[in-house]
Formats: structure tokens, sequence, C-alpha cells
């Protein structure tokens, strides 16, 4: 499996509107200064829970959770914490 933050990179390529560019940005880049758009960090968010299996709660549908790709993957992993143990 391809470590989580090219897999977010590339969703982030297919979905946030900066295509390629995205290739070029440092996992701490502000997506939203490099011109994401609010309406595109939704196709982002929807494209990371088909990718990863999982559904954003509320308390991270908020613009610092897709502000960049560290700070997408601490989303995600945040995630793995509030899983139930199985």
């Amino acid at each position: 499996m391809q470590p989580m933050i090219e897999e977010i990179r590339n969703v982030l390529r297919d979905h946030s509107g900066l295509g390629s560019a995205v290739d070029g940005l440092a996992d701490h880049a502000d997506l939203y200064s490099a011109g994401m758009t609010s309406h595109a960090s939704v196709n982002v968010m929807l494209g990371l829970e088909n990718q990863f299996d999982i559904e954003f709660p509320d308390h991270l549908l908020k613009r610092s959770s897709f502000e960049s790709m560290a700070a997408i993957r601490g989303a995600i992993e945040s995630l793995a914490v509030d899983l139930p143990a199985t």
C-alpha cells in the first residue's frame, strides 16, 4: 500500500482543482493559498472518504482539517483512534 501522504496527494490531484501542481507542494503547504477553493475541498473530502473508506464526523468538517496534506493526514489518523476495536 502507498504511504498515506501519497494517497492523499493522489486524491488532491484528482479532486482539488490543483491538478499536477499538487506534486510540487510540501506536505505542510497551504492548499487554499495554492488555489484550492472551498467548493473543491468538499470534493476532496468526498474523495478521501472513498479512498480511505471513512466518514469525516462533523467536528472535522472545517477548513483547518483540509488546509494541507499534513492536516488531512492528521484528521484521518485521528479517525483511526476513534474507531472501536474489533
